[in-house]
């Protein structure tokens, strides 16, 4: 497996003439579980199609192993990272052998027929993602959660060194959360490097080395979870009271919102002075 580097140098970029990311700088470092976490409309999702290279910044660098993004041609780009987006319009009924093989384009020769080896891939990452089972069904067929994990399959078989993910988790109930993620924080021990989206705190604070917590397109916090995740900076960037605590099991962080009625009750028992 390659070794590669993520690095953002300043960074701008937006939507029209809108900007929705001001000058962030970021190192991901090879092997690394990392987080983006912020409020919706922070720039979590853009600043993943920069890293990716469907998107190009208005200024400053994204680099790839040292290179300019925008300087790798998609084959050899897809070599490198693989992308699992929120969501994936399929609406012709491949099957899901299909679609997970449709993951080593990047590795196929120029007359683009699956050989032995991809059909291996294709089987391996498959049962890496719990998929297996749903070979031969059509993808137009499945719930959103089984879709999602086959997303993650095709992104696996394109064997990337970098695997950049957003809200991986969002349509999973909670076995299929943690069964996610403990297959990234898996991937991650074998040396790939993850960058995930995430709304929720509270498995990024589980499984993520290191989290960027994003307000309004800015980097507001970096570091590890335990650094990152307090209650003054939550509240803060996220604009309401939460409740934060360690869990005795885990040892990480725990984050809850509060209903409007504890909300009232905790101003009331702290009453901030003007």
């Amino acid at each position: 497996m390659t070794e590669t580097r993520l690095d953002l140098d300043a960074v701008e970029f937006g939507y029209g003439r809108e900007a929705v990311i001001h000058g962030v700088s970021l190192a991901v470092e090879r092997g690394e579980f990392l987080g983006l976490i912020g409020p919706n409309g922070s720039g979590k999702s853009s600043l993943l199609r920069l890293m990716s290279g469907t998107a190009h910044a208005w200024a400053g660098r994204v680099l790839v192993d040292g290179r300019p993004v925008e300087s790798y041609r998609r084959r050899e780009l897809s070599r490198l990272l693989a992308v699992v987006p929120q969501e994936t319009a399929i609406n012709f009924p491949f099957s899901v052998t299909e679609v997970v093989l449709f993951g080593r384009t990047p590795h196929l020769g120029g007359f683009g027929f699956e050989g032995d080896r991809d059909l291996e891939a294709a089987r391996r990452v498959m049962e890496r993602a719990g998929v297996t089972h749903l070979a031969g069904r059509a993808i137009t067929e499945l719930s959103g959660g089984e879709r999602q994990r086959v997303i993650l399959a095709r992104a696996l078989a394109q064997e990337p060194s970098v695997l950049l993910l957003d809200e991986p988790s969002a349509f999973l109930d909670l076995r299929h959360q943690v069964e996610i993620y403990d297959l990234l924080a898996d991937l991650r021990r074998e040396g790939l490097t993850i960058v995930t989206v995430s709304h929720d705190l509270n498995l990024a604070a589980l499984y993520c080395d290191r989290v960027v917590l994003l307000q309004q397109g800015r980097v507001a916090r970096e570091g590890k979870p335990a650094e990152v995740m307090n209650y003054s900076t939550l509240t803060e960037v996220y604009g309401t009271e939460v409740y934060v605590s360690m869990n005795d099991i885990t040892g990480t962080l725990n984050v809850l919102p509060l209903s409007r009625e504890h909300r009232e009750r905790l101003r009331r028992r702290f009453p901030r002075r003007s």
